[in-house]
């Protein structure tokens, strides 16, 4: 099977975790479409260091942070120069174009890639978690929405959010120790 056809035949089980995140068919589709989309323009760019299901998902979960920090952007910008007290976005900028304010160092990317294997037993795990604590715990840690955001979009407490979490931490836990710590590391 090529590389293109196993993404499409990923097409439903991304719908499904974007169905799961975004609550919208429409919304969903559509960000199927660009991660299909980018994972066939990107398909020469993948090294085979991990499964084509965890690369496109990961594809995936960005596309769905990009959607949710769509809406945050212009209010970020907009608050920011207003923190700054600045006129115009070139204020942002030193006369050299760079930002006034680097970004922080995020270490070596590729030492974070070296455990692909864990990141495939978490998404198993993950996978195996009830509904709607795997859809919490995916908005919680990886798309890193704050509590009073998710309450709103799954329309439950604060309270309810952190036993929910816990739940499905523990469960994580229990998963991880079975299928990764007590194997020593490899799928089982």
């Amino acid at each position: 099977m090529s590389l293109r056809e196993e993404i499409a035949a990923l097409q439903p089980a991304l719908l499904r975790i974007a169905r799961a995140q975004l609550r919208e068919q429409c919304l969903a589709e559509d960000v199927v479409s660009e991660t299909v989309v980018a994972a066939l323009e990107g398909a020469q760019s993948f090294e085979g260091r991990s499964q084509i299901k965890t690369w496109t998902v990961g594809i995936l979960k960005n596309k769905i942070l990009d959607h949710y920090r769509r809406g945050r952007r212009e209010e970020s910008i907009d608050a920011r120069m207003d923190a700054l007290e600045v006129d115009s976005l070139d204020d942002l900028y030193d006369a050299t174009g760079h930002k006034a304010e680097p970004p922080l160092n995020w270490g070596d990317p590729e030492e974070a890639m070296s455990r692909v294997q864990f990141f495939d037993i978490l998404q198993m795990c993950v996978d195996r978690l009830p509904a709607s604590q795997a859809q919490l715990f995916m908005m919680r840690e990886w798309l890193e929405l704050e509590t009073d955001d998710i309450c709103s979009k799954l329309g439950i407490s604060s309270s309810n959010c952190f036993v929910l979490l816990h739940r499905a931490r523990m469960r994580l836990r229990e998963c991880l120790e079975m299928h990764w710590f007590q194997s020593g590391g490899a799928i089982g």
